[in-house]
């Protein structure tokens, strides 16, 4: 997360926290480092920015030294992902979350760094298993090293991040491991896909809430424990990072047929392409079976060849222009409004407005 193409970014350097001591490289990170808009709240004080940016120095300086190897190859492929940059966005709510507590207990920073060494581990299995060819702008490990290669250190960066979060304690250590169990269910049951009694929707909405929700959802409930909150704040970070989670994916599949590229990132009809059952493409399915003879014709460009530039812009068009990809930004955003919903017991303050700016920023993909 130092630096993002998206110039859309604030700057959140200011001045280093009071009393902070940062030895040079991380006072160089923190210093070069910008905050998503979701987050410009948190960018803009003066005090909170700082704070945050600091810490989120320290988390990149011991990301790098948690995935660091003697052995060449394993700290190669280890550094591959790391190295390509990233949003942070997990170890972000951790930070912001301990902020509701005591944030300057060093149990957070190693937090910070559990959840988005456990983020990176999944990257390396998810792209093997789509067969994806890049990943932040980079070839994928499978691609560089092959598959075997890139899962064996998803498996190493996993094991780095058990060691990390079982210093920190058994509570910590049941979070991650129900959390682990979730992202593998996740993973197992989009793979096998849903079962003939069971709603393609419904089963499509699990799966994230498993493979990104679960892990959001851990990131704030983290923060709030190291920072010694109470346990009913704990609680709403934990419903609050499920929700955005889920949001955060739903926005996703949405950018994926409607060619909003430049904020994200993503080439439009990559998943039609990989033939990923994203929401909008379940719904344009669910209003063919149901007699929609344009929904009919959708999936029948959806459903037939993609390899060409031309064939998939012309899917992407039907796809994006269809009601039903409508009705999934719709969905998104319920998802969204409820996560801020759950915002609603904890006291005002520039920690929750952030919070909630980065719930609506979700879905406007300004993140």
């Amino acid at each position: 997360m130092t630096e993002s193409a998206n110039p859309g970014w604030t700057r959140a350097g200011h001045s280093l926290s009071d009393g902070a001591e940062l030895d040079t490289a991380t006072g160089a990170i923190a210093t070069g480092l910008r905050l998503p808009p979701g987050f410009a709240l948190i960018a803009e004080d003066p005090h909170l920015g700082p704070a945050v940016t600091t810490c989120l120095a320290k988390v990149e300086k011991q990301l790098r030294e948690a995935i660091a190897s003697s052995d060449p190859l394993a700290d190669a492929t280890s550094r591959h992902l790391v190295e390509a940059g990233g949003k942070r966005i997990r170890p972000l709510l951790t930070i912001l979350a301990s902020h509701l507590g005591d944030a300057s207990r060093p149990e957070v920073v190693q937090a910070a760094v559990v959840v988005e060494l456990t983020h990176l581990a999944t990257l390396y299995h998810d792209d093997v298993m789509d067969s994806a060819p890049y990943r932040r702008g980079a070839p994928t490990a499978h691609e560089v090293w092959g598959n075997s290669v890139a899962i064996l250190t998803g498996d190493l960066i996993f094991a780095r991040a058990s060691i990390l979060v079982s210093e920190l304690g058994g509570r910590a250590l049941g979070i991650q491991a129900r959390t682990f169990e979730r992202l593998c269910l996740g993973q197992l049951h989009e793979t096998v896909g849903p079962r003939e009694d069971e709603d393609p929707v419904e089963h499509y909405l699990s799966v994230i809430a498993d493979k990104t929700g679960s892990l959001v959802a851990a990131s704030g409930q983290l923060g709030a424990l190291f920072g010694q909150a109470s346990q009913s704040v704990i609680d709403v970070m934990l419903s609050y990072g499920e929700k955005v989670g889920v949001a955060f994916q739903l926005a996703d599949d949405v950018i994926d047929v409607t060619g909003v590229k430049v904020t994200s990132g993503k080439s439009p009809g990559t998943d039609l392409r990989e033939g990923v059952p994203t929401l909008p493409i379940l719904l344009i399915r669910q209003a063919a079976a149901a007699g929609d003879a344009s929904a009919a014709n959708v999936v029948d460009l959806v459903d037939g060849d993609l390899t060409s530039d031309e064939s998939l812009a012309t899917a992407v068009a039907a796809v994006s222009t269809h009601p039903a990809t409508q009705d999934a930004w719709k969905v998104a955003q319920q998802w969204a409004d409820d996560a801020v919903a759950a915002l609603e017991p904890l006291p005002e303050s520039i920690v929750k407005q952030a919070l909630t700016a980065f719930a609506q920023a979700v879905v406007t993909r300004d993140v």
